[in-house]
């Protein structure tokens, strides 16, 4: 598996390149602020810290490169601190979708951005499913303004990040599967040090890559589980209803008695008493007004939130579903793993049992020889007796010894057999 390029690699060549011709060309040193003559490379605490290059994505496609530091983005946004955090590109943390009250934070593999009701700041990078997440995201808004599927902006943008991690993911399982499916098959045959540490260190990625897959997994169904959170990343929603609640808020109730009561007063003047009936049926009548409005705008952003709901389960669940056969194409791949190392290790039970076998044999064979030559030791002394008087006498006694061991080595086999220690 090829690994990814490092999607800083080029900035900080072209970081370094700017420093060290500022550092030869007199007319850029003012440009810099230094600490002092003995560190050139410390800038002053403040200046340009914590600009980050973004790709801002509009809702008619239109893109641009613009330099944000973090306290923009989290006004801007209405962020904590710690939800930029896991869009650091220093840090390794694990795939989250969090839902905020105006954005949401997505942080799906290669892909992190910021999702607003209006726009995307996504990171930069030279990462290819960065750039082609930002293509392809442009081009599915310029062909919405045709052909609309229903779906606002931020569902567009989450459902190509959920699309891309989902895509890359499979993929990465489907190469590790063409890979490590010819080695397993190779140690099945052949047992070799080479061929396990192969196997070992797919093993290592297939973990890992588990693991990943997991995050997101668990991460879709968590918020296919908590009706509160899709609630909360309905952002064109909630904008709608608080510009319907803002333009509530700016109607002039207290304008429409103010200009009523004063063209009565010019056409005819009223006693205070009348006047006063009057406007209490004007407040009354513009309150019951008020609250039917305000609770027809309630009941449509309940009957619409739910709705939403529904529409956000069901793209979420797609993707679940998508994302939990990849885990099962990991989860079979491990199990293949686990039963080669099954079949690994009968052949090597059966071989150590082979060995254990011989081993017994050759002890007994060692022990008879051994009683064989204690026999031909003892009669190998130097002392007299009736025995060397005659040679066939001699032979007799190496005869009777070579198949008295004989004997005894038939009794050792049977009695083995007899124990069931392995078959004959």
């Amino acid at each position: 598996m090829e690994e990814s390029r490092n999607p800083f690699l080029q900035s900080n060549i072209i970081e370094s390149a700017n420093g060290y011709s500022s550092r030869f060309n007199p007319d850029k040193r003012g440009r810099h602020n230094f600490i002092g003559p003995g560190f050139p490379g410390l800038k002053k605490r403040g200046h340009a810290l914590g600009n980050r290059s973004w790709i801002k994505i509009e809702q008619n496609g239109n893109s641009k490169v613009v330099e944000l530091d973090k306290a923009t983005v989290m006004r801007h946004c209405s962020l904590p601190a710690r939800d930029l955090r896991l869009l650091d590109p220093l840090f390794i943390y694990p795939s989250t979708i969090l839902g905020r009250e105006k954005a949401i934070v997505v942080s799906l593999e290669q892909i992190r951005c910021i999702i607003t009701a209006d726009e995307v700041f996504l990171m930069n990078s030279l990462d290819g499913s960065v750039v082609q997440y930002k293509s392809e995201l442009c081009k599915r808004l310029q062909n919405e303004k045709y052909h609309s599927d229903g779906l606002p902006f931020e569902f567009r943008a989450l459902e190509l990040a959920l699309e891309f991690a989902c895509l890359t993911l499979d993929t990465q399982v489907k190469e590790l599967e063409m890979e490590i499916h010819p080695v397993l098959d190779e140690l099945a045959k052949s047992i070799s040090t080479l061929n396990l540490e192969r196997v070992r260190r797919f093993k290592g990625h297939l973990l890992a890559l588990t693991q990943r897959v997991q995050k997101v997994c668990d991460e879709i169904e968590q918020l296919m589980n908590d009706d509160g959170d899709m609630a909360e990343m309905y952002l064109t929603e909630k904008k709608q209803r608080n510009s319907c609640n803002d333009l509530y808020d700016q109607l002039p109730g207290n304008n429409i008695i103010g200009p009523g009561v004063g063209l009565g007063a010019k056409s005819a003047p009223v006693s205070p008493v009348g006047s006063t009936s009057g406007s209490h049926k004007l407040q009354r009548a513009f309150s019951n007004v008020s609250a039917h409005k305000h609770g027809s705008l309630l009941s449509s952003s309940v009957t619409g939130e739910t709705e939403n709901i529904d529409q956000l389960e069901m793209l979420l669940e797609a993707y679940f579903v998508g994302i939990d056969n990849t885990l099962n194409k990991l989860l079979s791949l491990k199990e293949y793993i686990d039963d080669t190392e099954d079949l690994i290790n009968i052949k090597l039970g059966n071989v150590q049992n082979k060995l254990i076998k011989f081993e017994l044999l050759l002890t007994a064979a060692t022990f008879l020889a051994t009683v064989f030559a204690v026999v031909t030791a003892v009669f190998g002394m130097n002392f007299e007796d009736e025995v060397f008087d005659e040679p066939n006498r001699f032979n007799w006694v190496v005869s009777i010894s070579a198949a008295l061991c004989g004997i005894l080595y038939i009794c050792f086999l049977l009695y083995f057999k007899h124990k069931k220690v392995f078959p004959l």
